[in-house]
């Protein structure tokens, strides 16, 4: 699976170094890829279409950037996991700053609603 995880998303080492405001950051962005890695083999698991697959990709990348940025201005009152947590619901994900589209953060919160199934199915927060 790693080969598919590979192919499906060649830039993720990259990731951490794309999200970075400053240098520190980038463990923080490793951390964020570590706990994204299950779900991004999860969507490849289930066989979606490229394009889709790509839309989630390119939505979780959009996600960790959101997870540094609010980390950054919250460094010294939330760790950076209970962040990811934090962010998503039922409903969707967080409102992406700069602002996008409203169509571009309707598919944003859906697949955010897919990674909060999936997160809580996977390990249950009290």
């Amino acid at each position: 699976m790693a080969v598919a995880l590979e192919q499906y998303c060649p830039d993720l080492g990259n990731w951490p170094q794309s999200w970075r405001i400053e240098e520190q950051d980038v463990p923080i962005g490793e951390r964020i890829v570590e706990s994204l890695k299950p779900f991004l083999i999860n969507l490849l698991i289930q066989g979606l279409a490229d394009k889709t697959l790509a839309r989630h990709r390119d939505h979780m990348w959009l996600l960790g950037g959101e997870i540094i940025r609010r980390w950054h201005d919250n460094r010294a009152k939330r760790p950076m996991e209970d962040l990811l947590f934090d962010m998503l619901e039922d409903e969707g994900g967080p409102l992406i700053w700069p602002r996008i589209t409203e169509s571009e953060q309707n598919a944003f919160d859906a697949t955010c609603r897919k990674l909060y199934r999936f997160l809580n199915q996977a390990k249950p927060r009290s």
